[in-house]
């Protein structure tokens, strides 16, 4: 089947906007190595970029995903969102990713900002709970240094008595004694 150079073009620039050959081809009905040999013609013709977009280069270069910062890691779950599947394919194979890991981080990602959420919402209901284990602390100590000082009285006491008693005591007997002589 012949295509007009219109067509070609118009095919061309979808693949060069970042979409894959299998997108396109599922999406107009021509056979993927057709849509991929009319990307390798155009851009072999002058002041035919090979991308619309020209991507930086990325930091993690000749690294394992497994080494990647949590920033660039973040980076990459961010940069993936919204993509659809060919442009996410494509970003994967750029980046040298899984889409496995990718899921890994974004649940990651998701869990670390619930997580994070969650504790904001302690955070207020413990600074309160803070104030009240503190002031509670208080009173602990003022009620302990009160009952030292009662036990320490009742020992005194008791000292005392044991002391004065036993004179007392003594005096009677003796009174006792002498008014029998």
């Amino acid at each position: 089947m012949k295509y007009s150079a219109a067509f070609k073009t118009k095919m061309v620039q979808k693949m060069l906007g970042g979409r894959s050959a299998n997108s396109v081809a599922q999406e107009v009905g021509v056979n993927q190595p057709t849509l991929s040999k009319w990307l390798r013609d155009a851009r072999t013709l002058p002041g035919v970029k090979k991308r619309k977009i020209e991507q930086e280069p990325r930091k993690s270069a000749g690294r394992r995903p497994e080494d990647w910062s949590a920033e660039e890691k973040l980076s990459a779950v961010v940069n993936a969102r919204g993509l659809s599947e060919a442009e996410l394919g494509e970003f994967l194979r750029r980046e040298g990713l899984h889409e496995e890991q990718l899921r890994q981080w974004q649940q990651s990602v998701e869990t670390a900002a619930l997580d994070s959420l969650r504790g904001a919402r302690r955070t207020k209901a413990s600074s309160a709970d803070a104030k009240r284990i503190k002031e509670l602390e208080r009173e602990l100590r003022r009620k302990e240094k009160a009952l030292a000082e009662t036990a320490a009285l009742l020992v005194l006491r008791k000292k005392a008595d044991a002391l004065w008693g036993d004179e007392d005591a003594s005096m009677e007997s003796k009174t006792d004694d002498e008014s029998s002589n």
